[in-house]
Parts: structure tokens; sequence; C-alpha cells
């Protein structure tokens, strides 16, 4: 069990609020039920999760065994042994996504290059015009004028 300690103030009701951390890290969903413990001598409260005295499966309260942190009741425990109720779900084939293509990769002095033969041969043209040609981005184009 996990110790940690807060204070929280009371509300007009008498009501006090759990924080959400807290209840994610002790596994308390809204609407569960909580179980409340009180120490008058140290003046210590210590809240848990409510896990009622009943079947797991199928809520019966009578010939019950615990396992692992659960109450099965004997009816449950043979079902389950003899596979009765239990429903074959396949498993789901994970399929590959066809994701973006990956460009080859292009060392920084061919692709000076390349610009350079394209700003010789269309010296007019535009940053978007070159990056077109040379399958890269304009923002690409910016960074090689810098280096030329």
């Amino acid at each position: 069990m996990k110790s940690t300690g807060m204070s929280r103030p009371l509300d007009s009701l008498g009501r006090i609020v759990i924080p959400k951390e807290m209840r994610l890290t002790m596994g308390i969903d809204i609407g569960d039920s909580l179980e409340f413990f009180i120490d008058t001598e140290e003046g210590f409260l210590s809240v848990s999760k409510y896990n009622g005295v009943f079947c797991k499966m199928c809520n019966s309260i009578e010939e019950l065994t615990y396992f692992k942190h659960s109450f099965l009741c004997k009816n449950c425990i043979q079902d389950l042994k003899e596979n009765n109720g239990v429903s074959h779900i396949p498993i789901p084939v994970v399929r590959k996504t066809k994701g973006k293509e990956k460009r080859p990769y292009n060392p920084s002095d061919q692709q000076l290059e390349k610009l350079r033969e394209l700003i010789r041969e269309n010296p007019n043209a535009k940053q978007e015009d070159y990056a077109q040609w040379l399958e890269v981005s304009q923002s690409r184009i910016s960074q090689l004028t810098k280096l030329l």
C-alpha cells in the first residue's frame, strides 16, 4: 500500500475531495465504494478502495475462494476450468500502415552542386521551383543558398 500524506479542507457539507492523481494511483474510479479506517488514538484516517466479499464474476456470496486480490465462487472456478462461457476472441491482425516514403539521403555537398547547376540554368527561378526540382523543401533551399 502506498502511503501518501496530504491535508484537504472539508467543504460546507463535510465532504473531502480526493485529488485525481491519488485516485489514479489507488485505482479508484468515479462511483467506486471506499472504506474508511479511523485510528482515534493517533488521529489517523485511512482510505482504500472497497473490495466487497462477493464473486468478481457473478456477484455470488456463496462458496468463495480468494484468488489474486479477488473473490471467485466455486461455480465460476469450475466454469473456468471447463472453459464454459469463454468466448474465443480472435487476435487482431496488426497491419503496417502505408506511411510517407522516405526520400533517399542526399548529402549537402551534392545538393549544393545540383543547386548551383540549376541556378546557372535558371537564374530567375524562385526558391519554390528549385525545391521542387531538387525534391526538397523550400526552407532547405534557403539553407543551401546561405552556404553558396
